[in-house]
């Protein structure tokens, strides 16, 4: 049944692939500081409850050349005693200025070496986040790399993921989500990569570098047209979403998670925290590159895009 399921939904891509998208927005970065009227700059140590180390701070985010000559939204993560926490990094979202809805979307990213314990992810959150209990709202997640998984097998430069979580409510961790993963034939970090996301009213399918292999299979396929009902994915896919980009310290997908107990949590003495490799010892940065996000729409019936 899963093979029929797939195949169907693979042949629907195909079909999807041959009308004509049309670029409606892009996102180059050439601007000299990040554009205030389309990202916030997050400012917190929450790292939506991951158990991560970092603190989010603004001076973490900037607006850089990378050395191919690119000018790039640049998210740094470093070690160093802030607001007691024993690193910080940099976090940006469009909430409440930007969202999307059905299309495809390009996000062009050189992802850092995570060794152990850097987790950079380009995801995105339903745009009513702020008024629904997160997983209420989706979520879905384009690219993710650092996975214990990865680590454990010491495949960290090949090993990535898409994913998406919803339901009506957290449920002590038992939502409703799907992630699944891949091991590329070559190193994902340390050079820009194409990662895509084709959404439509029936499908969320992920692709890797399809500008270079057109026919590549996708990562990640979730079916989104099933009965309107709590916990059905078709509920929570089928509105606008806004983007977010970070580059987490630990955390529970690492497995390098930051202790519960808070004189633990803000050390940065603890076990978990010295098996981070990533971050150099003099607090020199470690990068997360993104050279461009293109948004494509094709006139799907219910296609959104919303500049506020």
């Amino acid at each position: 049944m899963k093979k029929i399921i797939l195949s169907a939904v693979l042949m629907f891509t195909t079909l999807m692939s041959a009308q004509e998208y049309k670029l409606i927005w892009e996102e180059n970065f050439n601007d000299p500081t990040v554009n205030a009227k389309l990202w916030n700059i997050e400012e917190n140590a929450k790292g939506g409850g991951n158990a991560e180390f970092q603190y989010y701070k603004a001076q973490n985010v900037s607006i850089e050349k990378h050395p191919s000559g690119e000018s790039c939204l640049v998210l740094s993560a470093l070690k160093g005693n802030y607001k007691c926490r024993p690193a910080t990094s940099g976090r940006v979202n469009t909430e409440g200025k930007l969202s999307v809805k059905y299309g495809k979307i390009d996000i062009r990213v050189q992802i850092p070496k995570t060794v152990n314990g850097l987790w950079p992810a380009f995801w995105m959150l339903g745009d009513d986040f702020a008024k629904a209990v997160w997983p209420k709202c989706g979520e879905i997640d384009i690219i993710e790399m650092g996975n214990a998984k990865g680590i454990e097998n010491n495949v960290q430069e090949y090993y990535y993921n898409g994913a998406c979580h919803w339901g009506e409510n957290f449920n002590d961790g038992k939502y409703p989500n799907l992630a699944m993963s891949a091991t590329s034939d070559y190193s994902l970090q340390g050079g820009f990569h194409l990662f895509t996301i084709i959404w439509t009213p029936d499908a969320i399918q992920m692709f890797l570098d399809q500008d270079k292999y057109p026919a590549v299979k996708p990562y990640f396929v979730l079916t989104i047209n099933g009965a309107d009902v709590p916990d059905s994915p078709r509920r929570y896919f089928n509105k606008p979403f806004h983007f977010v980009a970070n580059l987490a310290v630990g955390g529970f997908f690492t497995g390098l998670p930051s202790p519960s107990k808070k004189a633990l949590f803000v050390s940065s003495r603890n076990k978990n925290f010295k098996k981070i490799t990533a971050l150099p010892q003099d607090g020199s940065p470690v990068k997360m590159y993104i050279d461009y996000i293109r948004v494509y729409q094709n006139g799907t019936p219910g296609e959104e895009f919303q500049i506020k």
